[in-house]
C-alpha cells in the first residue's frame, strides 16, 4: 500500500517530545494563509475538521488531514514530514520548540498514483 504522508526520524522525534508535553494531537496540512503550507500541529480537537477535509494517514501514530482543495495540489505526490531547527508557525505546537515541522514531497509514480488514485 502507497502511503501517502510518511515522516523523517527527525520528525518522528519532534512529534513524540510534543506528545509527551501535550498528549493526544493531530496535524493539518495548511493552505498557504497565515502560516503558509506547513504542516500545523494541535492538540486534538482544537483544530475542528469540515466535510472537506481528507484523512492522508499516520506519522508518528498521530492523524493527518489536509483540506480537499489543497489536497488537489498534492494529490500526485506523496508528502514527507521533516524537521528542521527554528521556530515553528505560531498557532502550531512545535511554535514554541527549538524545531519545527516542514513538508517535502515526491511525485509518486505512475504504478503508485493509480494506487491512490483507488481511494478517493
Amino acid at each position: 500500500m502507497v502511503e501517502q504522508v510518511i515522516a523523517t526520524k527527525e520528525a518522528l522525534k519532534l512529534i513524540e517530545l510534543i506528545k509527551s508535553r501535550h498528549g493526544a494531537i493531530m496535524f493539518y496540512q495548511s493552505g498557504g494563509c497565515c502560516e503558509g503550507s506547513v504542516p500545523m500541529c494541535y492538540v486534538e480537537g482544537d483544530f475542528k475538521l469540515g466535510d472537506n477535509d481528507i484523512y492522508l494517514g499516520t506519522i508518528g501514530d498521530v492523524p493527518f488531514y489536509i483540506h480537499r482543495a489543497q489536497y488537489e495540489y498534492f494529490k500526485h505526490t506523496q508528502l514527507i514530514i521533516d524537521s528542521m531547527v527554528g521556530r515553528g508557525a505560531s498557532f502550531s505546537l512545535d511554535s514554541v520548540e527549538e524545531m519545527h515541522f516542514i513538508t517535502k514531497s515526491k511525485v509518486f509514480t505512475a504504478d503508485e498514483y493509480e494506487e491512490v488514485k483507488k481511494l478517493f
